[in-house]
């Protein structure tokens, strides 16, 4: 019997792991998926039963861009607003995953700060308090800190509103960056520490090795984070698209043509996706396994 190469038992141990996940969709979400598809083909005036289906075509879609004058401002604005964070998040927490990797006093207790914000980000109560506009208040005061009446009195509202902007997306960059920080601190405590000494041998700079070791040996970790980011801020709860579809559903109870709009949603998220793994794939495959 032929034996396996290392690289097929890596695949191999790929394809278990993930094994329980391609089951969970197929089960649980492959129906709901179907019948969501089928529901934005057709129209009814019922919430429940859905019997009285009437097919309609596209007429759902058209609507979205034509009729509908709420739906492609709010499209643009997360659209905008995901790929400005996305590679604030990325730069940010492989600035802070390659710091917090270094062997300095208190370590453990900066990875528990850095992770801190996801854990609490992730709970009812704090949804409600940004719900009620927390974020903001934050904002708001660290922007009195840094801005005082008197220099904004002077600078005036535009200097003073794209300074409140900014301190908005840092304060959100913050608040994101803490499951990407700790993929980040797996694949540098993945790579092998001969590189670096090998580096340094070669008289190379903390500079050169950043660029020539660190940074091509993790742009399969970054490919990762890069989809994990998308994907989380476009399925956020407090994204304005999701609040979106979740009024035209339940409060003006149009549950056919919600289901339009989610895969126009998806099936731009999917596209974006895609030109995520063709650019980064050429990176990626070029680095991978160099010794």
């Amino acid at each position: 019997m032929k034996r396996l190469s290392s690289d097929t038992k890596h695949k191999l141990q790929g394809y278990v792991f993930i094994t329980p996940f391609i089951l969970g969709c197929i089960l649980f979400f492959f129906s709901p998926l179907i019948r969501s598809l089928q529901l934005s083909f057709n129209d009814t005036t019922k919430m429940v039963g859905l019997e009285d289906l009437k097919f309609v075509g596209l007429s759902h879609y058209k609507d979205a861009f034509v009729v509908d004058m709420e739906f492609v401002p709010v499209f643009l604005t997360v659209i905008r607003q995901t790929l400005a964070r996305t590679p604030l998040i990325i730069v940010f927490s492989l600035i802070i995953a390659i710091m917090v990797n270094k062997k300095i006093r208190g370590q453990g207790l900066f990875r528990v700060l850095f992770f801190l914000p996801f854990l609490l980000g992730s709970g009812y109560v704090i949804e409600q308090l940004l719900g009620v506009g927390l974020d903001q208040m934050a904002v708001s005061k660290a922007k009195d800190v840094i801005l005082p009446e008197q220099i904004t009195s002077i600078i005036g509202e535009t200097v003073t509103g794209a300074m409140g902007s900014f301190l908005d997306g840092i304060t959100m960059v913050l608040w994101k960056s803490g499951v990407q920080i700790v993929i980040f601190l797996t694949g540098l405590q993945g790579i092998s520490p001969s590189l670096y000494e090998a580096a340094r041998c070669d008289s190379a700079t903390e500079w050169d090795i950043f660029w020539k070791v660190t940074l091509p040996m993790m742009t399969p970790i970054i490919l990762l984070n890069m989809v994990y980011t998308i994907v989380d801020t476009f399925n956020d709860s407090t994204n304005p698209m999701i609040k979106y579809f979740m009024k035209t559903m339940f409060e003006r109870q149009r549950i056919t043509y919600a289901a339009a709009l989610s895969w126009i949603y998806f099936v731009f998220i999917a596209l974006l996706l895609g030109i995520v793994f063709l650019f980064m794939g050429r990176i990626v495959n070029r680095t991978v396994g160099t010794k």
